[in-house]
């Protein structure tokens, strides 16, 4: 199990209200789920952490173990969903990506294609690097371009110009695809499929047409949501209803 010090950081990130003795209590809870691992009683395990998320914890390792613990239990679809909650806090984790990677490799769907190919060719850093190393090369860039033009003011070089439009474009190109990242996160939505299989239909009622099936653990993008049911889209032509239950919101 990924190191004993998240019990730590579960104790700090306790929301501010809570108590001492709250905090106590989610630091107890926490040993008892890890005492519950390390005796292979996946369940007990998952109750312990999953009710220290509830409570408000936010945190990368407590995801992670949860992700392990649901891997252990034969659960792919929960296992995939918290460890894609676990990478929005600890992206460069090498054990959860690990972890991730092998977890992927259960799934029976292969992952779907939501971006049309051709940007995902002309525009290949943003799906190479993660969003993190995008914001520090648009950073570094940045930084990289104010030096080149205080350079250029002072010592009026001309050779210098076309690295310094070099400079430019790419703090450009880099400052925008940063900006896109962050929309993206915050305003496109994922989740991940979680039963074993799921018809996904044309509408709400179960005599539906059925449209096509996924497996648990499959990621597709939320396009919209009632009160019972989600439009999920698996790639760019398979789109229909699935069971709010059916799946999970990353």
């Amino acid at each position: 199990m990924k190191r004993l010090a998240i019990l730590l950081a579960v104790m700090v990130l306790v929301p501010p209200a809570a108590s001492f003795v709250s905090a106590s209590e989610t630091a107890r809870t926490f040993i008892e789920g890890a005492e519950a691992y390390r005796n292979g009683d996946w369940p007990q395990a998952i109750a312990a952490f999953e009710s220290i998320a509830v409570q408000g914890v936010d945190n990368g390792q407590l995801y992670y173990n949860l992700g392990n613990a649901y891997l252990k239990n034969d659960d792919i679809g929960r296992a995939i969903l918290w460890y894609e909650r676990a990478l929005k806090h600890i992206p460069d984790d090498p054990d959860l990506r690990f972890n991730y990677d092998y977890a992927l490799t259960l799934t029976k769907d292969e992952g779907g294609a939501q971006t049309s190919p051709l940007l995902q060719i002309l525009f290949f850093w943003k799906f190479q690097l993660s969003p993190a190393s995008v914001r520090w090369l648009a950073v570094m860039l940045n930084a990289a371009l104010w030096i080149g033009l205080t350079i250029l003011a002072v010592r009026r070089k001309p050779l210098l110009r076309p690295t310094v439009v070099l400079l430019a474009l790419a703090a450009i190109l880099f400052s925008a695809t940063a900006v896109f990242n962050y929309v993206e996160l915050s305003r496109i939505r994922h989740a991940v499929i979680l039963p074993a299989e799921v018809a996904v239909r044309s509408g709400f009622a179960d005599s539906a047409t059925q449209l096509f099936l996924l497996h648990a653990g499959t990621k597709v993008r939320v396009e919209r949501e009632s009160d019972t049911h989600v439009m999920v889209r698996y790639t760019a032509e398979k789109i229909g209803w699935v069971k709010k239950a059916d799946v999970g919101i990353i």
